[in-house]
């Protein structure tokens, strides 16, 4: 199938945006961004093993460079998840995920310089595309209404940085192993590392809380699912299409947070959201053919 690609990083990143809703529920209710990033990870941790082990001999696989692209994958979405909440805190969502999607960019220069892609106006063109989308559907370009910050802006770029070390680390992991031990390794450093960052009693409060329905549920969506869609997705797509594709994602926040939490938008937002997907649209159609 022609589209399989990039059809499942699309269906990646809409579960992306509806763990987005998700996690802004608990936030609401006054959970830690830090402690609602661990459930998410850990919970998906938890389908990665069970994939992993039901085909154990045939998934197991000896191999020092997957192990290390593995572990470098789940740093990255570590760092894109605490970053991108930091960013938030700091300065505001508008301009958290502005930064944050401007990941496109990073990993379409750091294919070019390793000469994985090569550089054309068509790329660049769609780069732009989806960028002015993203900030006419954030309003960053209301510089009245939002917060700027050096903090917020340093950990919305890192949350960027950290969005293409993990697209970069999930397409070589990919190319040598497959996605079940991928994954499984991948989100136990995840894990490891936020496990450390994130306060302990609440991190177990959780466990007795009413809320642990919607944390189950977010690592089911936010993870378990969506990253399995991602990393096969990702073998049959080019690191800067995944990247653009995946831009999909605050779309799809921005349409749930309309019918589930009574979000209106503005024209200006629907102008956006337009721009985003006709520019996905015409990427995904060109660089299939």
């Amino acid at each position: 199938m022609k589209y399989k690609g990039i059809i499942l990083v699309m269906l990646a990143a809409v579960c992306w945006g509806l763990s987005g809703v998700i996690a802004d529920i608990l936030m609401t209710n006054g959970w830690n961004p830090i402690v609602i990033s661990f459930y998410r990870g850990a919970i998906g941790l938890l389908f990665f093993i069970a994939w992993f082990f039901l085909h154990f001999k045939k998934n197991w696989i000896v191999s020092a460079p997957l192990y290390m692209w593995s572990l470098i994958a789940g740093v990255g979405v570590a760092g894109n998840f605490t970053f991108y909440f930091l960013s938030i805190q700091a300065s505001s969502v508008a301009v958290a995920a502005t930064l944050m999607y401007t990941a496109p960019v990073f990993v379409l220069i750091t294919s070019f310089l390793l000469r994985l892609e090569r550089s054309t106006w068509f790329k660049w063109g769609s780069i732009a595309g989806v960028l002015s989308g993203i900030v006419l559907l954030t309003g960053a370009y209301n510089i009245d209404s939002i917060a700027v910050s050096f903090l917020g802006t340093a950990t919305g770029l890192a949350s960027a940085l950290s969005y293409a070390l993990f697209i970069f680390a999930f397409k070589k992991a990919s190319e040598l192993g497959k996605p079940q031990i991928t994954l499984t390794i991948a989100f136990l450093s995840f894990c490891l590392i936020l496990f450390f960052i994130a306060d302990t009693q609440e991190t177990v409060a959780v466990l007795t809380s009413s809320d642990i329905g919607l944390f189950i549920l977010l690592g089911i969506v936010g993870a378990g699912l969506s990253f399995i869609l991602y990393v096969i997705g990702i073998r049959l797509t080019a690191a800067s299409t995944a990247s653009m594709v995946a831009m999909v994602e605050p779309v799809t926040a921005s349409l749930l947070g309309i019918f589930l939490l009574g979000v209106e938008l503005t024209f200006i937002q629907i102008i956006g959201m337009v721009v985003i997907l006709s520019t996905i649209t015409l990427l995904s159609v060109k660089q299939s053919s």
